[in-house]
């Protein structure tokens, strides 16, 4: 009967229902796997599915050429056999197949590409949609990634919560009640007159009030023996009394993440040292982790297994030196020496962790004893020793067991007397052939000979060629020797010669290799690029040899001789400026900017005789030359010879005859008050260059100085209707007009100034003065904005636009103006003085050298600076601002013209001009 009952349990092995989720009932999402549904099958059978047809009453689908026999085909071909023609004929039906599908081919290739990038633009891929996003993510930071929150629940469904409850025990209760209570109540056999009853067999009592007052004060004691105030003592200490307490600010709390951190690390160096027991750097960064988590016992524990493990590692050794303390890193590179005693770092190591200098050289020539042929043993043991005798007896065998060392070779030649280092040289030199550093000591030690004093000149002239032919001879030997340095390497030689204090060195290595690698056509451009960038550098004497060697090629170049005395001027002295521009004129008797310079710098050093000489042999050689006749006029007039002066130009008009020297001749006559004759002047040269603008201007404002009105614009009439194109007629001609009172003549002149010379900012700079003067600040900024649409790029324009603004809206208007025309003076010059108003002073300061380095010609910025260091900077300042535009020179600016022009200002120089533009500035 029990065999027959049945079982209750054996629902579980039936088949699960077909539309059955696990886990639906309680909540959760019914997904399938491949687990659930099983490895993939082949489909059902064609017996089984016909079966199945049959089953419904369907007709099997039957393929009506299945049962077709191959042999009694019937048709147009039926019967036929296939032979070698009929194969031939395929192949050629498809290789005409083929080639009417290549011609249709690349339309229809275009075709679908379009309708593809159609369709991707219509539907694109997910990919492309997310391709932003996806680069995105390649800045973001690990915080980033780590503060992305956990997926959640996405379901929308309600879980059901777990409201299980379990009974708490008793005796957790009985125990947690009696926790919070407190014992009021005295043992009464404890309980004494005085206190407690002490354990000690003594019996006596303690009085806990009187050890509380007593550890009070022993602490009071000792922070006033930490603090130095102890008079049993008498001494003080170094430690703070006020950081006694807060001291444990230097501990170092490692947060439960660092740990973690240290935790996964040591798990991960661990694993490795186990699985590779012989690296050497998992060792180290085991015991290095130690370190950092302060378990110095575990580090140097880790080392020490390390150093057993791999005891041919240099790196494992020298760590354990550093963990451990002085003598027992001793000890610990003491064992080192005896695995890897060949190991210079090691030596090395071990010599540092001796303090006396005797126990270092003891070290150190032990260490010369395993490895001879180590170079920096070598040196160590040299810079060790206080005599040079020793220090030479030392290099004199380091350079026997490493002969292949130029290092130790020029170290020994510079011990040596002039004498012996030749033939230490020359040892070298045989030794090792192939290196460039001998050649280059061996000239720079017959420099130093030459420059011994005692010498005459002959012989020192002849000991410097022989520097040059050394270093000649060593760049053939060092060619002989397959040795090719580069052009720029020989460049960096020389340059580091230089530096070095041998000028005359520097020059042979130019000489002998600044032609090498360069195309005989490219020539001058090279040699300027390289002067150039060595002056850039600082390194004066190789540019200077530069040059000198390229004017030795090239001495008909009035460029090279222009490079040559600038750079004099900037670097050198009056002497070597004099004598390269003496050199120059001999070369290039033709070019008048040479005999200008030369007798300007005559005149400047205060040479005037000397000036008139170079000027005399300047008209022997250019008897037409126009600069060279009026450069002798201002320095007869600016020196008081004004009769000579007038003589010059009448004999300038003779032979010369251009109407610049005309323009200047009337210009001499106003400046010495003789209006009549500077007109009369004018008169005659306007007959000869009625086209020439300035003669006009001239005479205008000799009239109108007179207060003659009518005549001055007569003439300024007359010169507009023959240079209709110079703005600087029409501007006059329009303040002469706004002199008189006449502002409505004086606009529609500048209105007809623009329709003749469109696009020019000074005439609508103008037309805005006008409309200012005239009370019409609106009509201003009407004018100002219609000049600003023609000329946007004007800096002139937009600087009058910026102050035009208030105050708020400047500094917008100035980056749109920074925008519009970048490297503008004017505009640069306007921001600089915005941050002077908001008393930025090193920015101003940077804005102001800006501007005078993108125009340095334009002498109100000059003068702006000037201002602005006079109220805020020093008079280093100062003088360094002078100096520049002294060097500069500026013959621009709206208010320097004005300045300089002045026939009160005439004679000053350019500190006295800037000075008085500072002052005018406002």
């Amino acid at each position: 009967m029990a065999a027959n009952k049945p079982n209750k349990l054996a629902f579980l092995s039936m088949p699960a229902p077909a539309s059955y989720v696990a886990g639906l009932g309680r909540g959760a999402s019914g997904f399938t796997t491949r687990s659930d549904i099983g490895p993939a099958r082949e489909g059902p059978s064609a017996e089984v599915i016909a079966e199945a047809q049959a089953r419904r009453g369907e007709e099997p689908d039957v393929d009506p050429e299945q049962f077709q026999d191959p042999d009694n085909e019937y048709g147009l071909f039926a019967g036929t056999t296939y032979e070698a023609d009929d194969e031939e004929a395929d192949k050629i039906y498809e290789q005409v197949d083929q080639n009417m599908d290549a011609r249709r081919r690349a339309r229809r290739e275009a075709r679908e590409n379009e309708e593809l990038v159609k369709h991707r633009a219509e539907r694109p891929k997910i990919q492309q949609q997310f391709a932003d996003l996806k680069r995105g993510l390649s800045v973001v930071t690990d915080e980033e990634w780590e503060s992305i929150p956990e997926v959640g629940n996405l379901t929308r469904k309600k879980r059901k919560k777990d409201e299980r409850s379990f009974v708490v025990p008793d005796s957790v209760l009985v125990g947690d009640r009696s926790s919070g209570q407190y014992e009021n109540a005295l043992d009464p056999q404890q309980q004494t007159s005085g206190g407690f009853e002490t354990p000690a067999e003594s019996g006596t009592l303690t009085n806990f009030v009187e050890m509380g007052q007593a550890r009070d004060k022993v602490l009071s004691l000792k922070l006033d023996q930490v603090s130095g105030t102890s008079t049993a003592s008498g001494l003080a200490t170094s430690v703070d009394p006020k950081g006694y307490l807060t001291s444990l600010d230097s501990v170092q709390i490692k947060s439960d993440a660092e740990i973690g951190d240290i935790k996964r690390a040591r798990m991960l160096f661990d694993s490795l040292v186990k699985s590779n027991p012989k690296h050497g750097p998992g060792w180290i960064a085991a015991a290095c982790l130690e370190e950092h988590a302060g378990r110095m016992v575990a580090a140097r524990k880790l080392i020490k297994q390390g150093c057993e493990q791999c005891p041919k590692s240099e790196d494992v050794w020298l760590e354990a030196a550093r963990l451990h303390n002085n003598d027992d890193a001793k000890v610990i590179l003491a064992n080192a020496v005896q695995h890897v005693g060949q190991s210079v770092k090691i030596w090395l190591a071990a010599a540092d962790l001796e303090h006396d200098v005797k126990a270092k050289k003891r070290v150190l020539r032990k260490a010369l004893e395993h490895i001879p042929n180590s170079v920096r043993l070598w040196k160590e043991t040299v810079n060790l020793e206080s005599s040079a005798s020793d220090a030479r007896i030392l290099l004199s065998r380091a350079v026997e067991v490493i002969p292949l060392s130029v290092e130790l070779w020029l170290a020994l030649a510079r011990l040596e007397t002039p004498e012996k280092a030749k033939a230490v040289l020359n040892k070298a030199r045989k030794a090792v052939p192939t290196s460039h550093e001998i050649w280059i000591a061996a000239g720079r030690l017959l420099e130093q000979e030459a420059q011994a004093p005692g010498k005459t000149d002959d012989a020192r002239k002849k000991e410097l060629d022989l520097v040059d032919k050394t270093i000649e001879l060593g760049v053939r030997e060092l060619r002989r020797h397959q040795v090719l340095l580069t052009r720029e390497q020989w460049l960096k030689e020389a340059e580091k010669c230089e530096g070095d204090g041998s000028p005359r060195t520097c020059e042979a290595i130019i000489k002998a290799t600044v032609s090498m690698d360069v195309e005989e056509e490219d020539r001058l451009d090279t040699w300027i690029g390289d002067a150039e960038a060595a002056e850039s550098k600082g390194k004066v004497g190789t540019a200077r040899a530069i040059l000198a060697y390229a004017l030795r090629v090239f001495p008909d170049k009035r460029l090279l001789w222009r490079r040559a005395a600038d750079l004099e001027r900037t670097h050198g002295t009056r002497e070597s400026l004099s004598a390269i521009l003496e050199r120059a004129v001999h070369h290039c008797p033709q070019a008048e900017v040479l005999w200008l310079m030369w007798a300007k710098e005559k005149w400047m050093a205060g040479d005037v005789p000397a000036a008139r000489e170079v000027l005399e042999k300047a008209f022997v050689a250019n008897p037409e030359s126009e600069q060279i006749w009026l450069a002798a006029v201002k320095l007869e007039a600016e020196n008081g010879e004004l009769t000579v002066a007038r003589e010059l130009l009448v004999r300038a008009r003779t032979v010369a005859d251009t109407q610049r020297i005309w323009m200047k001749s009337a210009v001499f006559e106003r400046q010495q008050g003789q209006h009549s004759m500077a007109l009369e002047t004018l008169e005659a040269a306007l007959k000869k260059f009625p086209k020439f603008a300035k003669l006009y201007m001239i005479q205008g404002q000799i009239y109108q100085s007179q207060k003659n009105y009518p005549a001055a614009r007569a003439s300024f009439a007359a010169g507009i209707k023959q240079c209709p194109k110079d703005a600087t007629l029409w501007i006059l001609a329009s303040r002469l007009e706004e002199a008189d009172g006449k502002s409505i003549k004086a606009r529609a002149l500048l209105d007809k100034a623009r329709l003749a010379n469109p696009g020019n900012d000074q005439l609508w700079a103008e037309a805005v003065g006008v409309e200012e003067r005239s009370g019409g600040a609106t009509q201003a900024k009407t004018v100002l904005a219609r000049g600003l649409q023609e000329c946007p790029t004007s800096g002139l324009l937009w600087s009058m636009a910026i102050w035009a603004e208030p105050r708020p809206t400047r500094k917008s208007r100035s980056a749109d103006a920074l925008r519009k025309a970048t490297d503008d003076p004017l505009i640069i010059a306007t921001v600089a003085r915005l941050f002077w108003a908001e008393r930025k002073i090193e920015k101003a300061r940077q804005w102001f050298e800006r501007a005078v380095k993108v125009n340095p010609d334009l002498g109100d910025v000059w003068g702006w600076w000037l201002k602005f260091e006079q109220q805020h900077g020093t008079t280093e300042y100062q003088e360094e601002v002078i100096k520049g535009c002294v060097v500069a020179e500026p013959h621009h600016g709206h208010v320097w013209q004005t300045i300089a022009k002045d026939t009160t200002n005439i004679g000053r120089n350019t500190k006295d001009v800037l000075d008085v533009v500072a002052a005018t500035l406002h």
